[in-house]
């Protein structure tokens, strides 16, 4: 992972954050893009397992796999994830709607993107574990335009002690914080998940050079 924050003074001003932010949003978005991408194959391939979804396996892999080829189509592929939900198995139906959301924001529709993350997060019949990642998702894809209180107050319950996505939540809030023009709450925030053993060593690692370029 490529350095992200270069030489940032104490007095940071907002408008100089905002810059820092959208430099690491990128990697990040990448990093959790390639999350959605993991699960979704392995979620492909414990359909496939089983006889009775052995057509929504092969049909939602085949779509998968055409999408990360070199020069697909992305818009047509899109097309065919959100094709795929409405009478596919829940489970299978939940991962192909943040598959198609992911693309959609990847191709410049970033509405459709958030509402898709929307509609994931808002379905009580939904695993939580995908519901909070569509929610981290939608806040990810806020973070240049959004209203930072709102994103803040978003993210806080994901970034509690216990959560799946708590350390890339706690990531998050620091580049709100951040991009709010408050980088002392943001090196707070981001010192304290660079410390803590729990995270993944990638997370912490970013953590700790983010906070130290903030903190000059």
């Amino acid at each position: 992972m490529p350095d992200i924050f270069d030489e940032v003074e104490e007095d940071l001003r907002a408008e100089r954050a905002a810059r820092m932010w959208k430099r690491f949003a990128t990697p990040l978005i990448g990093v959790l893009v390639l999350v959605i991408g993991g699960v979704a194959g392995w979620q492909g391939w414990q359909w496939h397992q089983a006889r009775q979804r052995d057509a929504a396996a092969a049909s939602f892999l085949a779509t998968h796999r055409a999408a990360e080829a070199e020069g697909a189509d992305l818009p047509a592929m899109t097309a065919r994830f959100e094709a795929m939900a409405p009478e596919a198995p829940a489970g299978y139906r939940t991962i192909a709607l943040l598959r198609a959301a992911a693309l959609k924001a990847e191709t410049g529709d970033r509405d459709g993107a958030l509402a898709l993350y929307d509609r994931v997060a808002a379905d009580t019949s939904v695993d939580p574990l995908y519901r909070d990642l569509a929610s981290l998702m939608w806040v990810l894809r806020s973070i240049d335009s959004g209203d930072p209180a709102v994103l803040a107050a978003r993210v806080a319950p994901l970034a509690r002690a216990g959560q799946p996505w708590s350390a890339s939540a706690r990531e998050l809030a620091g580049l709100v914080a951040l991009r709010a023009g408050q980088p002392a709450e943001a090196r707070r925030t981001l010192e304290a998940l660079a410390a803590d053993v729990t995270a993944p060593r990638a997370i912490r690692d970013r953590a700790q050079r983010i906070a130290a370029g903030i903190a000059g």
